[in-house]
């Protein structure tokens, strides 16, 4: 199937489908230890203001955001990254349209290093990383459990080329 795909800053108005999005991850049981979806009050506490992303094709295909990696100030120029893509367009692009869109963007804004943590499991997503320059940096055993079963992550980072990074 052929859709033209449009990659454009959050508004306000994809609130409920940014959430419906983040609800069909929740479903795999491979994108986050959560289990409930956040009001959107809760999920727009828990990301940067910029950058943030959907991508559209005629309706929300996915999003991607960036949340800090620490509140300390010697860290703010590290970020986590989320991409979520929706149950029926996985496997067509959108997660590369949305990584693209946020490594361009995190670098305009100085950020020095990108971290993503992932489900071991979650092969597509670790392809997606590497795609765009993150390596594995470790894996963190038994760090959490979701449905009661003790699960691995694998952290993931990308370094820039930045000159001068985030002050």
């Amino acid at each position: 199937m052929l859709f033209v795909m449009i990659v454009r800053p959050m508004r306000p108005s994809d609130q409920q489908s940014v959430l419906d999005i983040y609800e069909e991850g929740l479903a795999t049981k491979l994108a986050t230890f959560e289990t409930t979806v956040p009001t959107w009050e809760e999920w727009d506490v828990t990301y940067l203001r910029s950058p943030r992303f959907v991508a559209t094709a005629g309706v929300m295909t996915g999003w991607a955001a960036l949340s800090p990696a620490s509140s300390r100030s010697v860290y703010r120029g590290v970020a986590e990254n989320s991409v979520y893509v929706g149950e029926t367009h996985r496997g067509q692009g959108v997660g590369k349209a949305l990584l693209a869109a946020l490594v361009s963007a995190s670098e305009d804004l100085g950020y020095s290093t990108l971290q993503a943590s992932m489900f071991p499991e979650n092969e597509n997503s670790i392809k997606l990383h590497q795609a765009f320059g993150f390596r594995i940096i470790g894996r963190r055993e038994q760090i959490a459990q979701l449905d009661g079963v003790w699960r691995d992550t694998l952290l993931m980072e990308r370094r820039s080329d930045l000159k001068e990074p985030l002050t």
